[in-house]
């Protein structure tokens, strides 16, 4: 079941979207193979240290949880501020609008979409999704169940044409003589940007870690995740990449809006129509899906006391977290029409990054500090050692290729110290603000319908959206 659910999870619509950009900052066939192969190793790797955390601190809400532990409520606060600011919104902006390109790609075959329709079809989308998470739980976890099959045809019917295609001697493009001539020097900050591009394919990874609480026998299944299911998605996205250049060139698959969609015409015919749909199925499973799990995140914050209580209440009869899910939409919503996509996902993959990393010198903190805590998984030193490595170069680079991209979510995340410094840790502020806070809350009751799922706000469970499902 972890298996499944760990797979599920990361083989997302990312696959979809990220090729693109890997293949461009790359600069050739061949490198970006190897970054998608080594993009999955660098994730097995955060894996195995994530696998340790859970099961020392076994906390649901991943990241945010191990974090607050250890380094106590500023880092932890910054890094859900992050998510629900940058993180969670981005990403949802990000896959609707690869769900409007997909759908509207066949209809504008010799051009790009106009950016007004994209837009608009991407909000729709988001806004049906988030009326049906906050109408019923059980229809969103239906959704999830019945859309997930629209990647996994999708991706096996892109391996299997592509493998025929190979079988057929059509590989020009992945000759190594040819699969390693450059249309751009490489350099290390456009090798780092594409890491980025397909970290956003690959994320997911740490999904397991927020309903550590749920996993039976953690110890046990947690490794065993793992070591199947990362290994499986970086086979499943190496050979989808090798299918996409077994019938189109590294300049056609940069010219195209919607890769999988351009796979479809050339090589389907009269069934490239099946592409598109299950693409759009795929994406709007996850656009479901994340909205799902932020609302999730919320919970944990408030219980934490890092958020405002109205964000851990649930309506009454449906039992659904409307206000956590209305502050998700209420950020994704203006992300859409700011910045393109391509630097969308450098921007969000560059807070993903910074947040993982926080998180396993954590785990080297933890191991500093108190070196006989209970710890039924421990990992080699010198996997975290690694990875914190990697994390430094990669994000340095990053840095220093996409400034403003980049730079811009970490001033979004510094904003943070004030607001936890004001709102949260001083208790002694102005009684204006007390009311002021309650007339809210209150408003927001009544206009939601929304009560604690608890007496006491403070033991409010961050699993209630999943305890309401049984």
């Amino acid at each position: 079941g972890e298996v499944y659910q760990t797979t599920g999870n990361i083989i997302g619509s990312g696959i979809f979207i990220s090729p693109k950009g890997v293949l461009e900052h790359a600069g050739s066939v061949g490198l970006s193979l190897i970054v998608w192969v080594c993009g999955g190793g660098i994730c097995t790797l955060g894996s195995m240290c994530y696998a340790e955390l859970g099961v020392t601190i076994p906390k649901s809400g991943g990241d945010y949880s191990y974090v607050t532990e250890i380094f106590g409520g500023l880092v932890g606060f910054l890094l859900l501020w992050s998510a629900v600011l940058i993180m969670y919104p981005t990403t949802l902006a990000v896959i609707a609008l690869t769900f409007s390109n997909y759908v509207l790609q066949p209809a504008f075959q010799d051009c790009l979409p106009p950016y007004i329709a994209t837009r608009l079809l991407a909000t729709i989308c988001i806004l049906f999704l988030t009326w049906v998470n906050c109408s019923s739980v059980r229809w969103a976890t239906r959704i999830q169940d019945v859309f997930t099959v629209g990647k996994l045809l999708a991706l096996a019917l892109i391996i299997v044409v592509g493998l025929i295609q190979i079988g057929r001697g059509h590989y020009d493009a992945l000759q190594p003589s040819v699969a390693f001539e450059f249309h751009q020097e490489p350099s290390v900050g456009q090798i780092a940007l594409a890491f980025l591009q397909a970290s956003f394919a690959y994320s997911g990874w740490n999904f397991l870690n927020y309903v550590t609480e749920e996993v039976v026998d953690p110890r046990k299944n947690l490794p065993r995740a793992i070591y199947i299911s990362i290994p499986l998605v970086t086979l499943v996205y190496t050979m989808t990449n090798i299918a996409y250049f077994s019938s189109m060139t590294p300049e056609e698959l940069l010219a195209s809006n919607a890769v999988a969609v351009t796979f479809g015409e050339k090589l389907l015919g009269m069934f490239s129509w099946v592409m598109p749909i299950s693409v759009a199925l795929s994406t709007f499973g996850g656009i479901n899906g994340y909205l799902f799990t932020s609302s999730r995140l919320c919970f944990s914050g408030a219980r934490e006391g890092h958020l405002p209580y109205l964000l851990a209440m649930i309506h009454l009869k449906n039992c659904t977290p409307i206000p956590a899910l209305l502050v998700c939409v209420s950020t994704a919503l203006p992300i859409l029409f700011t910045l393109k996509m391509h630097n969308l996902i450098n921007y969000v993959s560059f807070i993903n990054y910074l947040s993982y990393g926080v998180t396993i010198a954590g785990l080297l903190y933890l191991r500093k500090k108190r070196p006989n805590l209970p710890r039924p998984i421990k990992v080699n030193l010198l996997i975290p050692v690694t990875y914190m490595v990697f994390w430094a170069v990669l994000l340095c680079f990053s840095l220093y290729s996409e400034p403003v991209v980049c730079g811009l979510g970490m001033v979004i995340m510094l904003t943070g110290v004030p607001v936890y410094f004001l709102g949260v840790r001083c208790k002694e502020k102005p009684k204006w603000i007390y009311r002021l806070v309650e007339r809210v809350t209150y408003m927001g009751q009544k206009l939601c319908y929304v009560v604690f799922p608890q007496e006491d706000p403070s033991e409010t469970s961050p699993l209630t959206a999943s305890k309401a499902i049984d």
